[in-house]
C-alpha cells in the first residue's frame, strides 16, 4: 500500500481540515495546469485578440470553434476578465483565456496554499491584506490614470495576491477570525494554546 493512499499514511494522519486544503490546493493546481495547457489545445495563432469587457461574453465566435475543454475555460476568461491581448501572455501563438494579473492570482493561490499546507507560517491578518495593497495600486494606477503597467508586474502583483488569498482562506479555515471577535476577556480556546 501506498504511503500516501487514501486507506492510510499520510491521508488517513491528517485532519479534516488539512484533507480539505490539500483539496482545495489539488483544485487549483488543477485549474492553473489547464489554463496554461488550453491555449496548447487550439492550433498555433488561432487565438489572437480577445480584449473585451468583465462580465460579457464578447468572443463567443472564437469560443464557438475551440473543442470543448478550451472553449469551457475560454468562456469563463471571456465572462470573468478584460482579456486585452496586450495584458495577457500568449502560449502556442494563442493569447491566454485570462490576462496576465489573473495567471498570477493563480500562481499564487497554489503557491500559497502549498506554503500553509507544509509549513508552519501564521501570518497575521494585516500581513495578509498588506499582500493585496500592490495589486490594489498597480490596478487602481491603471484604471484611474494613463499609467500603464508592464505583464512582468501584473504578474508579480497578481502572484502576491494570490498567495494572500490562499493565506486568507487558511486563515478563515483555521477559525484565527475568531481571535479578532472574540471578548478581550480572555481565551475561549481549550487546546491551551
Amino acid at each position: 500500500m501506498s504511503k500516501f493512499s487514501v486507506e492510510g499514511g499520510v491521508w488517513k494522519e491528517l485532519t479534516p481540515l488539512k484533507r480539505a486544503e490539500v483539496i482545495l490546493t489539488l483544485i487549483f493546481g488543477l485549474w492553473l495546469a489547464l489554463t496554461v495547457l488550453a491555449p496548447y489545445t487550439l492550433p498555433p495563432g488561432s487565438v489572437t485578440d480577445l480584449s473585451g469587457k468583465v462580465a460579457s461574453v464578447d468572443n463567443s465566435d472564437q469560443i464557438s470553434q475551440m473543442n470543448p475543454l478550451a472553449a469551457g475555460i475560454y468562456y469563463l476568461g471571456d465572462v470573468n476578465c478584460h482579456q486585452l491581448a496586450s495584458r495577457s501572455y500568449f502560449l502556442n501563438d494563442n493569447q491566454m483565456p485570462f490576462c496576465t494579473r489573473d495567471l498570477g492570482i493563480f500562481v499564487g493561490l497554489v503557491v500559497g496554499m502549498g506554503i500553509a499546507l507544509f509549513s508552519s507560517i501564521k501570518p497575521r491578518l494585516a500581513f495578509i491584506l498588506l499582500g493585496f495593497v500592490p495589486m490594489v495600486i498597480d490596478g487602481g494606477a491603471q484604471l484611474l490614470t494613463s499609467y500603464e503597467s508592464t505583464n512582468l508586474l501584473r504578474l508579480i502583483t497578481g502572484i502576491l495576491a494570490g498567495v494572500s488569498a490562499a493565506f486568507l482562506i487558511h486563515w478563515f479555515a483555521t477559525g484565527r477570525w475568531e481571535s479578532i471577535s472574540r471578548p478581550s476577556g480572555g481565551s475561549t480556546r481549550t487546546d491551551g494554546k
